[in-house]
């Protein structure tokens, strides 16, 4: 495996526990075995969480899988006729069967100075900067950027969110539930302000693509991730917004892909799709790790992929593939309080649900309509408040 976060762990847990006792070696470019990413944003860079809390097994686990573990160390190379990846040390470590899960990095803004939130260093790094009075600019209001915010607001920031479209998360969630989402900004002093592109950072702020300015101490770049894929530019692999892979999670004989990196095609929505969302990236890790197991038993993987996001005193959870819909409907609660489930209608089908304020349990029946193919006409009653995407 080379990767070694949930995906890279999850498929090397699967294959001890399905009975592989070969040789296991799992590859990962950060120093640290492998953590948790989601409480980056949140638990850890409010200070509630010290790094250790973020281990996704403690070592007697670690150990017992029997890996042989490459930490600090990046592959650069693959080369699939000899079966070998090549690693930064100069060493090259020989496979029968490849899962790659390098997930994915920042994108980032020209310039100097700003701070990115993906690896625990940067999370650490932003933490002891943050403060009251502090003056911080987030650029990009998606679920990353908005959970920075939050917290650097609940710790005495003065914030301000810039967001190049009219609405932040539209594209995800639809204008007005976007426009609900990051009221919650607005309601607590936070600067946002949307329709507005950042052109580069400086040592003093975030400078506008129409020359203004926009002063602060410090600057969070949240404005999206681009597939870590750069290693296997002539290997072969097909490359296209992530690794290239089919149901099965098989992107060549006897190489997969898992997580972030991994574009597949999901046979449950009819499309190719790349999640970036922890609980999918140890799903994928499980079922690429089963596939390359027993090619013969191979089962495509057909997921609903889930995520949640924390912000304020927003609890935010949805499944399924939400963008591109048609329309959303409002089938449970109210959206101007800020309690509701809404369903996400694609062609004719159910394709996504989205909650705000709601127990787990009132997501469930939507999970289970998207996962059996479930029409609009059958999920939703005739009386459910809809509005055009």
């Amino acid at each position: 495996m080379v990767g070694a976060s949930a995906a890279g762990l999850a498929a090397a847990e699967t294959l001890r526990r399905e009975g592989y006792d070969g040789a296991l070696t799992l590859v990962g470019d950060e120093p640290h075995a492998p953590y948790d990413r989601p409480p980056l944003s949140k638990q850890v860079l409010a200070a509630e969480w010290q790094p250790e809390r973020l281990a996704l097994r403690p070592p007697a686990d670690l150990a017992a899988l029997d890996l042989d573990l490459r930490l600090g160390v990046a592959a650069t190379g693959l080369e699939l006729a000899e079966r070998t990846v090549q690693l930064a040390d100069g060493t090259q470590v020989p496979y029968d069967g490849l899962i790659v899960a390098t997930g994915v990095r920042p994108r980032r803004l020209p310039g100097a100075g700003a701070h990115v939130l993906r690896t625990l260093e940067d999370a650490l790094l932003l933490r002891d900067r943050l403060g009251p009075g502090l003056r911080l600019v987030v650029v990009g209001a998606g679920f990353l950027g908005a959970e920075a915010a939050a917290v650097a607001w609940r710790l005495g920031a003065k914030v301000t969110l810039l967001e190049p479209a009219p609405v932040p998360l539209a594209h995800a969630v639809g204008a007005e539930i976007g426009a609900m989402l990051t009221r919650a900004h607005v309601e607590r002093g936070v600067d946002l302000r949307c329709g507005v592109t950042v052109s580069e950072v400086t040592q003093n702020g975030g400078r506008l693509a129409d020359g203004e300015l926009v002063e602060a101490d410090e600057v969070l770049v949240a404005v999206g991730s681009q597939p870590n894929t750069e290693w296997l530019v002539g290997s072969g692999l097909a490359v296209g917004d992530g690794v290239v892979c089919d149901e099965y999670c098989e992107a060549a004989r006897n190489v997969y892909a898992a997580g972030d990196v991994a574009r597949w095609h999901n046979p449950l929505f009819g499309t190719s799709m790349r999640i970036e969302h922890r609980t999918h990236a140890a799903e994928q890790g499980m079922a690429a790790a089963r596939n390359l197991l027993r090619p013969d038993a191979r089962k495509p993987f057909a997921p609903v992929p889930y995520f949640w996001s924390d912000q304020y005193d927003m609890k935010i959870q949805a499944y399924g593939h939400l963008r591109g819909h048609d329309e959303v409907a409002v089938v449970d609660g109210d959206l101007a309080e800020g309690r509701f489930v809404a369903a996400y209608r694609t062609g004719d089908r159910v394709r996504g649900a989205l909650a705000v304020g709601m127990p787990p349990r009132a997501l469930r029946p939507w999970r289970q309509a998207i996962a059996a193919g479930a029409s609009w006409g059958e999920a939703v009653r005739t009386d459910a408040t809809v509005t055009r995407a």
